[in-house]
């Protein structure tokens, strides 16, 4: 080695070329630089993992929360539904329980009565088979009492009457003499619709003259003529005069009592019914 080679100062880093920087130099020229670098990406990984976890959880509550609508609009329909299921029972009730057929106000010209009680049931003859309400009853006797004091005398025929009794009186006579309904209810009311059912009513016949008892020539006889002007006084009347507004056979035996509300209130009906 020479003294010239010696005496040489080392060249300074600005004045090499790049060919003469070592290549550690070269490959790595600012490691501070590097590191710098890793710290941003694991900075944007976090972010990135951030960024998913937000989305993921976006999704989540936007899957729950639609689904709550939706729970809720199932509920609402079932309660929507409940009162309907819950009233069906009441619907249907008609179905299970058979309905009584509503009563005609008028049946062949006849209205409907109830059944008087036996309890306020009176016999007006010596053996029982006629009675009529106590009330009703007490009049009757004292018409009868009136009459025989002018040498009139009733003979009474018919007075209450059950349903089963006015079945045979209508249906099984209307059977024997082949009368169709309509004809048949001409002279005697279906069950159910009678006045005798009532226990005001009375088929009064003459004690003198049988011959004429139920029939319209019932009118010619004494006690018809008393009775037409003496029965109002102890309220009686003729259930079916002449051309009566009911379209009922002409009855001048028939009559009933209309001296007590009751009574008035059992057949008012028959008094407002038109023609």
């Amino acid at each position: 080695m020479d003294n010239a080679s010696l005496s040489r100062k080392p060249p300074q880093a600005s004045e090499l070329v790049a060919d003469e920087i070592p290549e550690a130099v070269r490959d790595h020229p600012y490691p501070e630089a590097g590191q710098s670098q890793s710290k941003k990406k694991g900075l944007i990984w976090k972010l990135l993992g951030l960024a998913a976890l937000a989305f993921g959880v976006s999704i989540w509550l936007h899957l729950n929360f639609n689904s709550f609508p939706a729970t809720s609009q199932a509920e609402q329909t079932q309660q929507d539904s409940a009162p309907t299921s819950s009233a069906s029972p009441s619907v249907a009730s008609p179905a299970t329980t058979p309905k009584v057929p509503a009563i005609p106000e008028n049946l062949l010209g006849h209205l409907p009565y109830p059944e008087a009680p036996a309890k306020d049931l009176v016999s007006v003859t010596s053996d029982g088979s006629v009675k009529l309400r106590s009330g009703a009853a007490a009049k009757y006797q004292e018409m009868v009492n009136a009459a025989a004091a002018s040498g009139i005398y009733f003979a009474p025929i018919s007075g209450f009457r059950s349903l089963q009794d006015q079945q045979h009186v209508f249906f099984d006579v209307k059977a024997e003499r082949r009368q169709n309904a309509s004809k048949r209810a001409e002279v005697s009311a279906p069950p159910g619709y009678s006045e005798h059912h009532t226990g005001y009513a009375i088929d009064i016949g003459d004690g003198t003259a049988p011959e004429h008892n139920l029939s319209p020539s019932f009118e010619n006889t004494e006690a018809f003529k008393w009775l037409e002007a003496n029965a109002v006084a102890f309220s009686f009347e003729m259930s079916f005069p002449k051309n009566n507004r009911q379209g009922v056979s002409y009855e001048p035996w028939h009559w009933r009592f209309v001296g007590d509300k009751q009574s008035l209130e059992t057949f008012y009906k028959a008094h407002s019914m038109k023609k």
